[in-house]
């Protein structure tokens, strides 16, 4: 543990939530257990329960971020929101990039969409930035759409093979292995992990925008198009940021519970509860667009480090053999 590091990571935190408050943002606080969530079958979640000695035990879960709740508020009239908090994933590795708990930073701004909170991501990088900062961390961020980058690092347009049959068949030729129950998603996967992301420039950060909309998401789509519109932040390849115009429409959030439900039922190690009637909250939903940031990832990027664990207290590494 070094002393000056966890030092400079406290100051960080403290510039980041002057960030938001000077800009008007309200800080908010929500709850880490939950006895319902949002249903997202490419995250595992921790469950544990309330044990009561007068009535049932009540199923709870830690949740992966803050966005269930965030929602919320958004939809009774809270107005721009910013939190920092933990949060935690289960089900994947410990690794330089990865801890089960970690800390996330997650807004909304209203009357925006994704692409301009490209620029509010810039002014807090450049706010969190210091002498130690890589210039490859530092701002203006380069900008490159799913389709670009699939064209000059796989070889072909995303766009025009977006069909099952087109993906499995980019697979193969690229003698990356398919499996005959690969649906769609994996298959785009293995191809943008394999091809796509290793080769991603890394000079300077990236945004990546305009992903498929076949990727299930609470991302309003593009009209008009086969894109959603969010975006993802690289940093040193590092994936740092997610960041939506957020979907609104109701019938369509519906939809996305139906799919992802039937997802997590047939496929999720550990099966969570929803609230069939969360949708409803998007009746009064406004027009926004929210972000998302791994703070140990920013943090650790921040301050030239490529490992997580030393800009964090007592990871799960160290604490379990």
């Amino acid at each position: 543990m070094n002393l000056d590091t966890i030092r400079q990571r406290s100051l960080l935190t403290q510039k980041t939530r002057q960030f938001f408050v000077d800009r008007g943002y309200l800080e908010v606080e929500t709850p880490l257990l939950s006895p319902q969530l949002i249903p997202e079958s490419s995250i595992e979640n921790f469950r544990t329960e309330l044990i009561s000695p007068y009535k049932e035990s009540i199923p709870l879960f830690l949740t992966p971020s803050p966005e269930i709740w965030m929602k919320v508020l958004l939809s009774r009239g809270s107005g721009d929101i910013f939190q920092l908090t933990k949060s935690f994933r289960n089900s994947e590795q410990i690794s330089p990039v990865h801890n089960p708990e970690f800390t996330m930073l997650e807004w909304y701004k209203t009357g925006i969409d994704a692409d301009k909170n490209i620029s509010i991501t810039e002014d807090l990088v450049r706010a969190l930035s210091g002498k130690e900062t890589p210039d490859s961390v530092k701002a203006p961020f380069r900008t490159m759409s799913m389709e670009e980058a699939f064209r000059e690092f796989a070889g072909f347009s995303l766009e025009e093979n977006l069909s099952e049959k087109a993906l499995a068949e980019k697979n193969r030729k690229n003698h990356i292995p398919v499996d005959d129950d690969d649906n769609w998603e994996i298959l785009f996967h293995k191809l943008f992990l394999t091809l796509v992301e290793p080769e991603l420039p890394t000079d300077r950060p990236l945004v990546l925008n305009r992903y498929p909309s076949t990727i299930k998401t609470l991302a309003a789509d593009i009209p008009d198009s086969p894109w959603a519109d969010r975006w993802e932040l690289y940093m040193n390849g590092v994936e740092i940021a997610n960041c939506y115009s957020e979907e609104c429409d109701p019938a369509k959030i519906r939809e996305y519970y139906r799919i992802e439900c039937a997802e997590k039922e047939q496929n999720s190690l550990i099966p969570v509860l929803t609230d069939p009637e969360y949708p409803d909250i998007f009746s009064t939903f406004p027009d926004c667009s929210g972000s998302a940031i791994g703070m140990d990832r920013l943090f650790a990027q921040i301050l030239g480090m490529r490992n997580i664990e030393g800009v964090i207290l007592f990871p799960l590494s160290d604490i379990v053999s």
